[in-house]
């Protein structure tokens, strides 16, 4: 019996302790944050006050109130058992980041006391000088500074044996360049702000005075036994399996979609949900993905910034609860091959401070007016800009799922669904049409139809969906920072706000809803070409989308360029949200983020092959080889009589094999040599090669590879097949 079938029988549930009265959520939620109503409680109130003053008019509070809150937030979480405090970051690594420190301070010899201060809550030096930088950091000045951001409550994370204060933060240079994915997405929601309450005052809106981003990203994510993961030295060190034949039995007959959950998997979903809620993550909806053992956690909207803090902390969860269950969490965009990948569907929307959402039509003319001017100034933005969007997904993971009918193209468009685009047809030709009567609003103008309120989308194939009240922006991968994401959508949408809003000072005529419904008219003309309501993943959609002069950017270098364009970089500078250095040191980071996953990819496939996969041929050609001599020896010696094409088909099976061999080594060989090749290139044309020829070559090998794995024995096979990962009990 070989080492996988061994594991086979070593899976089993983990044993739980049953709970016969669980607590109501209510009870507990949000009780390991240092939210307002808990800051509140343990201040004085004109700290209070100002606090909340810095929160909503940027009037920063002084060191005395922040030495008071900094005490507060010392005693509150050494009240829930913590004895440490990190300032918690988010560096373009894309994960998160802490150092901790502890609140002792020496009191005299031999004594201590816990104590902390503002500037220490305000500011902290981790140093941090190895975290990618894209040369923004010279190695004499390579210190890095974190600063509280309070727009995002502290928290308390536990483990077994203690308790740690978390305090979210943004991580800046020496020189007060964004090292981070926070600053960036802050800097973008000040734009947003001002662009949106400009076009807001427009419309007579002056009691709106914060507008800002709300996301809810849904969270797809794999499940696999603990036993499994630690002999796939591909899931260790990638996250993905590098080979692995097909199982007979996949997707395909979409009997895991939506399907009873598994006592095993939501035991582990109980669990999450649990440390979500005291972590104040509104953990709302969960359920079984289309793939085996694939899931989903989506979480109610929040303010944006929020909602980023929470995404990453749901994924630390997710992957340190999933253990305790014996079970490992898979975030990579496609650790699978042959089934549907994971993907990060960023729910997009606007609000104002009155909980008004700017992507809902209204109950009045004027509401209408203005939710049309608002579609029309997203409609500009991803017209404009998708390149960028589609840079702000590009990664290696997600080159795997792009594309791949399962996710959206690397083809960006917008589907709005038959009822908005209906109305904006008529906007632009100024005809009316019989639109369904269910629920309808009426508009108020007279040349508009009437239309669905609830017109939501139907598309599950477009990457940019009008979805009800907000976008959803499905190209995100699993295992990324929604930050930077959403910092892309904030900022391209603040411009073409301000573009409506300008255009609309300058129309001619004296009735204002006229001069609004030029405004749209021609911006529905003009961006015409980024809507498509059909199959994006159809071919047809391809050659269409090439006459339209849409871009289809498979790879992740090409994508990366719109960093560097000199549009762009006038973009976010005018914004404020990127520098020049900025957009340049993240084009450095990220392009050699893809070098540095590729190289680790192919140097463990080719440890694979040399040492799992080849020595196990080897031993079933060894096998056959040794059948065949025995056979021919007994034909002679024993004058067996046989069908001379039993001696025929014994050979060809050997052939076969022995080919299958050969052909996994030599393209191994020439992968060796492709690594070797790329050692000299720059960065970038180490991307073009990677991606033209090396994921070529790798998949090339795979193919081999899991031809190998449907012959050899099992007992010889050592990796875990799909069929078993994927299936477990």
């Amino acid at each position: 019996m070989g080492l996988r079938q061994k594991t086979l029988f070593r899976i089993k549930n983990v044993e739980l302790k049953k709970i016969d009265h669980p607590k109501k959520v209510s009870s507990y939620f949000g009780e390991n944050t240092f939210s307002l109503e808990t800051m509140q409680k343990h201040i004085s109130k004109t700290t209070f006050e100002a606090f909340k003053a810095w929160m909503s008019e940027g009037k920063t509070i002084n060191i005395k109130q922040a030495d008071e809150i900094a005490a507060a937030m010392k005693d509150w979480a050494i009240s829930k058992g913590a004895t440490y405090y990190t300032h918690w970051f988010q560096p373009m690594t894309g994960l998160t980041a802490e150092k901790h420190d502890s609140f002792i301070s020496m009191a005299g010899p031999g004594k201590v006391i816990e104590k902390f201060s503002g500037n220490k809550l305000i500011q902290g030096e981790p140093d941090a000088s190895s975290f990618p930088s894209g040369g923004i950091r010279a190695t004499f000045e390579a210190r890095g500074y974190t600063a509280w951001d309070p727009s995002s409550p502290a928290f308390i994370i536990e483990s077994a044996l203690g308790k740690t204060l978390c305090i979210p933060t943004i991580f800046i240079s020496y020189h007060g360049e964004a090292l981070d994915k926070k600053l960036p997405l802050l800097r973008s929601d000040e734009a947003l702000n001002k662009a949106a309450t400009g076009l807001l005052k427009i419309f007579g809106r002056k009691d709106a005075q914060k507008v800002f981003s709300t996301c809810g990203p849904e969270q797809e994510y794999f499940l696999i036994d603990r036993n499994y993961y630690n002999l796939r030295q591909d899931l260790l060190l990638t996250g993905r399996t590098l080979v692995g034949a097909a199982s007979p039995k996949g997707q395909q007959l979409e009997d895991q979609y939506f399907g009873t959950i598994k006592e095993r998997v939501v035991n582990f979903m109980f669990e999450v949900a649990e440390e979500a809620y005291k972590l104040g993550i509104p953990v709302m909806t969960r359920h079984n993905e289309v793939a085996p053992h694939q899931y989903e956690f989506a979480p109610i909207f929040e303010e944006s910034n929020l909602a980023a803090d929470h995404n990453q902390l749901l994924m630390e969860l997710m992957k340190k609860v999933a253990l305790r269950h014996n079970l490992v969490c898979l975030l990579h965009e496609k650790p699978f091959a042959g089934i549907n990948g994971s993907g990060k569907h960023l729910n997009w929307s606007l609000a104002d401070n009155n909980g008004n959402n700017l992507l809902n039509p209204g109950e009045t003319p004027e509401d209408n007016l203005q939710f049309l001017a608002v579609l029309a100034a997203v409609l500009r933005a991803v017209y404009l800009h998708g390149d960028l969007l589609r840079a702000s997904v590009a990664l290696a993971g997600n080159e795997h799922r792009l594309g791949a009918n399962e996710a959206p193209p690397a083809i960006i468009s917008v589907f709005l669904g038959e009822q908005l685009t209906s109305i904006l047809d008529m906007i632009e030709k100024g005809a009316k049409s019989k639109v369904s009567k269910r629920d309808i609003i009426d508009l108020g103008i007279a040349r508009l139809p009437k239309f669905n309120k609830d017109s939501t989308d139907r598309n599950r194939t477009s990457p940019f969906a009008f979805t009800g009240a907000k976008f959803e922006f499905r190209a995100v991968g699993s295992s990324q920072n929604i930050a930077t994401a959403i910092a892309m959508i904030n900022t391209i949408i603040a411009e073409s706000l301000d573009y409506v809003a300008d255009k609309v000072n300058k129309a001619k005529g004296s009735d204002f809803s006229t001069k609004v419904m030029q405004v749209i008219a021609q911006i529905v003309k003009e961006t015409k070409d980024i809507r498509f309501e059909g199959n994006n993943y159809a071919e047809e959609w391809i050659k269409e989308a090439k006459k339209r002069g849409l871009p289809n950017v498979a790879s992740t270098i090409d994508a990366l360029k719109a960093l560097t364009e000199k549009k762009n970089i006038n973009l976010f500078e005018r914004y404020k949200v990127f520098s020049k250095e900025e957009l340049i040191a993240r084009h450095h980071i990220w392009v050699h983020m893809y070098n540095l996953t590729l190289e680790i990819e192919a140097n463990t496939l080719n440890e694979m092959v040399n040492a799992s996969i080849v020595p196990a041929g080897y031993e079933y050609e060894k096998l056959l080889a040794g059948n065949l001599k025995k056979i021919v020896e007994l034909l002679k010696e024993a004058k067996l009589k046989l069908d001379p094409a039993v001696i025929s088909d014994q050979k060809e099976h050997l052939s076969d094999v022995v080919s299958k061999i050969y052909y996994v080594r030599r393209n191994t060989k020439e992968l060796v040599k492709l690594l070797e090749k790329a050692r000299g290139l720059d960065n970038d044309l180490r991307a073009n090669l990677y991606f033209k020829e090396l994921k070529p070559l790798m998949e090339h090998i795979r193919r081999h590879v899991d031809a190998l794995e449907c012959v050899v024995p099992d007992e010889l096979w050592e990796l875990p097949k799909y069929r078993e990962m994927l299936f477990i009990k």
